[in-house]
Formats: C-alpha cells, sequence, structure tokens
C-alpha cells in the first residue's frame, strides 16, 4: 500500500510532500469522503476527494505502484471537477 500524501506528490495531484500533509491536515483530501491522515494506505478503486481554493477535483485510484508512478505512469482516473466560487466553502 502507498501512502496518501506520498500519492498525491507522485501523481502530481500537488508538487511536495509537505503541501500535501498540509492539506490533509486541514482536511482538504478526503478518501470515500471521510477525512483521514496522511498514512492511510490506498488502494486501486479507492476515491479521493482533492479540495484547492477554487476547485474540488474527485479522483478514482487507478495504480498504487511506486515504481510505474516514479516513472510517469497514470494513477488515478479524474471522474469529477467542481469549480468553488469565492464566497462558497468546498464542503
Amino acid at each position: 500500500m502507498l501512502r496518501l500524501d506520498r500519492f498525491l506528490k507522485l501523481s502530481h495531484v500537488v508538487k511536495r510532500r509537505s503541501y500535501a500533509q498540509e492539506m490533509i491536515t486541514h482536511g482538504a483530501v478526503r478518501v470515500g469522503g471521510v477525512p483521514v491522515r496522511s498514512s492511510k494506505g490506498l488502494k486501486p478503486g479507492d476515491i479521493i476527494e482533492v479540495a484547492f481554493p477554487k476547485k474540488v477535483l474527485t479522483l478514482k485510484v487507478t495504480s498504487v505502484d511506486e515504481s510505474l508512478l516514479r516513472r510517469g505512469g497514470e494513477a488515478f482516473e479524474l471522474i469529477g471537477e467542481r469549480q468553488v466560487r469565492g464566497d462558497e466553502k468546498a464542503w
């Protein structure tokens, strides 16, 4: 299994692992609709929601093979993207 924070970094959803950890700590990342910790182990089929300031991405994990991710392989399928207005909260 691959840690959530490491997955977000290796799949290029975020640029740095520390940024992924900070987002997870502040509740901006959910797995299966539930806020989780950075150490959450992922498996193929998991649904991840990532809230950025202006949008929320919904991703389906397709691979947790770290060597594949390091070579630039596909790790997720984008199944949804929702825009968030300035006065609206992501959740």
